[in-house]
């Protein structure tokens, strides 16, 4: 079960799904990955100023993300497919991963329209299929730090049309993501500091 794999801080501030034995697959066949995702997950702390701020074209909670990774040998990813008949070639690149290491595939939608979920569930299972993906994983927000935007005056900037678990885990449980093994992880309230350190 993911909880019994996940260090209790992850479990107490994080809201964990998994399917299709996600963190199985992950701990046993990719444990340098794992071990990648839970020091990633440990260290992360919501910083006020990265609430705070207006958008741009990468919010500092992603590039903080990207940056964690990148010094662990994660990547930004397209993988360049095609489909070929006869002697026709149609290339047919997929959307690029946000961070991506050894067949394991990490996606930050942080503040987001909503359908960006649906190029996330589109391509993990296309990637899966193609045996380039083994797991997908998505980190996002859960619902309750709505009331830290709201309290900041920045809650129209997240609203209900964006990226967080009540738009993501409806169209998973309907299907989205197919085969493909996926980890989700919400960020919690308690993960909220006032100050940068």
């Amino acid at each position: 079960m993911l909880k019994d794999r996940l260090p209790r801080f992850i479990f107490d501030n994080y809201e964990c799904h998994e399917w299709k034995h996600a963190s199985a697959i992950l701990s046993q066949d990719y444990p340098e990955e794992w071990a990648d995702l839970l020091d990633l997950l440990q260290a992360f702390r919501l910083r006020k100023s990265w609430i705070a701020e207006g958008g741009g074209n990468k919010s500092r909670l992603s590039a903080f993300i990207d940056g964690f990774l990148l010094k662990r040998g994660w990547t930004e990813r397209q993988f360049l497919t095609a489909i070929e008949v006869d002697v026709r070639r149609l290339d047919s690149p997929t959307h690029k991963v946000d961070c991506f290491k050894n067949e394991v595939a990490l996606e930050i939608e942080w503040n987001n329209k909503d359908p960006f979920f649906d190029r996330d569930l589109n391509n993990f299972p296309l990637l899966f299929d193609l045996r380039a993906v083994s797991v997908g994983i998505v980190i996002t927000r859960a619902d309750e730090l709505q009331n830290i935007f709201n309290q900041l005056g920045r809650g129209s900037s997240y609203g209900n049309s964006t990226t967080h678990l009540s738009k993501l885990l409806p169209r998973i449980e309907g299907g989205g993501g197919a085969g493909c093994p996926l980890l989700v992880f919400g960020i919690r309230k308690s993960l909220y500091v006032e100050e940068d350190a």
